[in-house]
């Protein structure tokens, strides 16, 4: 209940209700302010900062939700979204001793056991968990990550408010039915209870870490997995230099210009290459080894979040990219509809019309001076006038882009993520369809396949007797029919188990052959 009185003095102090068209505010809350007044900030405090400063009052949980509200640019204005980036999660670190004691009885033993020193300062504290350095008993120098005590029981009760919240103004309005309000807080509980199991992170760091074995273009710190678990979890201390200190970076002579593109290198690896990215790439959890200034590397940290995209999503996200940039914007309608991001029903000659009426004045502009990032916001945002339904891993996809590109140019402000991201998505699609991947595919595919093969006859047997027969007058029915479908998928399924050599691709292209012919009789 005191949650609940706390909440609506936030609302009522600065006046979230206005961010509402007037004709939509909830009059319930119009009653409660006359009955409970709440002195206002004053009426000329910009909206945006109103919102961000609320969530600041509301505490961590509330600071984590506005800092996933500022990625979704394709849904909020761009006066709150860039104010609601300026959300930082610090926070006061909480006693040593209460540390210590959540680590001993997640590990089971004493500290003592673990460790030969432990640091009671902690090296920084954020709204779910801190980190405090220390060494093992083998000398190496690690950090020991440990959940907040009690956090798990703030963020459901936090939770709770923010999903019932987010059902009344889904309710009370249209404008915020268009921000989807209950899908965006569901977003926000399946990524704020991923972070609470600090053995998935750990997982994801060793997962980003294999991605990168040789470490020079990303280092990401080994996990000492014998002293991990879902509330605790160690691993090497890395030293390097924070990113945006540029003033630091520059006095070391680092190339500063090659680290900026190394950045979108790693990125666009990561999504193309790997299909699974770090997506909480912010300058808080960057740093840079400047051990050798000529050729600098990144080192990453926090993998809490990470994004995946599947083979499709790829393949539609690469050519429309493409395709926007060649500004042909009836193919970008027309994959959008063929991917199912949109509606199949929606028109795509006034699809095409807003792409381009909103892309146009865009390319206006030098090609370094268009930003990557936005362009996609753009794109999605367009798409939400059509109905585009939320895509959880493109909207993280998007976050972490802009997180790139703006660190990529803060670094580098002649920065051009296009001749970069280009060749990535052009060699991307050459090798989709090259004889070595599309043998490979057959090949793994193969098992699955000859797995249903003895079924096929049956199967083309009952979909015949299933089809009426419409035979043209004077036309003959086949009677070779059956055995030319059966040993066309004999043919095929031969084929595809014997990729590796000239053969197969004969008795592949036989195979087609032959279901092209029953195909074209049937």
């Amino acid at each position: 209940m005191s949650r609940l009185v706390t909440l609506y003095r936030t609302v009522a102090r600065y006046r979230l209700d206005q961010l509402l068209p007037p004709n939509q505010r909830p009059r319930l809350f119009s009653i409660l302010l006359r009955v409970f007044p709440v002195l206002p900030v004053p009426s000329t405090t910009p909206r945006g900062e109103r919102l961000r400063r609320a969530l600041e009052d509301l505490g961590p949980v509330f600071i984590k939700f506005g800092q996933l509200l500022s990625t979704r640019r394709d849904l909020l204005p761009h006066d709150i979204a860039d104010e609601l980036a300026l959300l930082q999660d610090q926070v006061a670190p909480f006693p040593a001793k209460e540390a210590i004691q959540r680590i001993e009885q997640a590990l089971g033993k004493p500290l003592s056991e673990c460790f030969s020193e432990f640091d009671a300062n902690p090296l920084a504290a954020a709204s779910v968990a801190q980190v405090h350095s220390a060494q093992l008993t083998d000398g190496r120098d690690v950090v020991v990550k440990v959940l907040r005590p009690g956090i798990e029981k703030t963020i459901d009760q936090d939770l709770k408010l923010l999903k019932h919240a987010a059902r009344l103004l889904a309710g009370w309005s249209r404008s915020g039915r268009r921000l989807r309000p209950v899908e965006v807080v569901n977003e926000y509980d399946r990524i704020i209870h991923g972070e609470l199991d600090l053995q998935r992170e750990a997982a994801n760091a060793s997962q980003l870490r294999r991605h990168f074995p040789t470490g020079d273009l990303v280092y990401v710190p080994e996990v000492h997995w014998p002293l991990t678990c879902e509330q605790v979890m160690v691993s090497e201390r890395i030293y390097g230099t924070p990113v945006s200190d540029i003033e630091t970076l520059q006095k070391k002579q680092v190339d500063i210009k090659l680290l900026a593109e190394r950045g979108v290198e790693i990125f666009f690896t990561q999504v193309f290459r790997d299909s699974f990215f770090h997506a909480d790439m912010h300058p808080g959890n960057i740093f840079v080894d400047c051990t050798r200034p000529e050729d600098p590397r990144y080192m990453a940290v926090d993998c809490a979040i990470v994004g995946q995209l599947d083979e499709q999503d790829l393949y539609y996200l690469a050519r429309n990219l493409l395709a926007i940039f060649q500004q042909d914007y009836r193919l970008c309608a027309k994959l959008h509809i063929e991917c199912g991001w949109v509606p199949p029903e929606t028109p795509i000659a006034e699809f095409e019309t807003a792409l381009r009426t909103l892309c146009e004045p865009v390319f206006e502009r030098p090609l370094s001076d268009i930003s990557f990032g936005h362009m996609l916001v753009t794109l999605f945002r367009t798409a939400g006038q059509f109905d585009m339904q939320v895509q959880p891993q493109l909207v993280l996809l998007q976050k972490t882009l802009l997180n790139i590109e703006g660190l990529g140019r803060q670094l580098y402000p002649d920065l051009n993520l296009w001749d970069t991201a280009k060749p990535f998505l052009e060699t991307w699609l050459a090798d989709r369809y090259s004889l070595q991947t599309v043998s490979q595919r057959l090949q793994q595919d193969a098992p699955a396949i000859l797995e249903t093969l003895p079924l096929l006859p049956d199967l083309i047997l009952n979909r015949l007797r299933q089809t009426p027969t419409r035979i043209a007058p004077g036309r003959q029915r086949t009677p070779w029919l059956l055995p030319l479908a059966t040993l066309g998928a004999l043919t095929l399924g031969v084929g595809i188990a014997s990729t590796q050599g000239g053969t197969g691709w004969l008795l592949l292209g036989a195979g087609c052959l032959l279901s092209a012919l029953f195909m074209r009789h049937r």
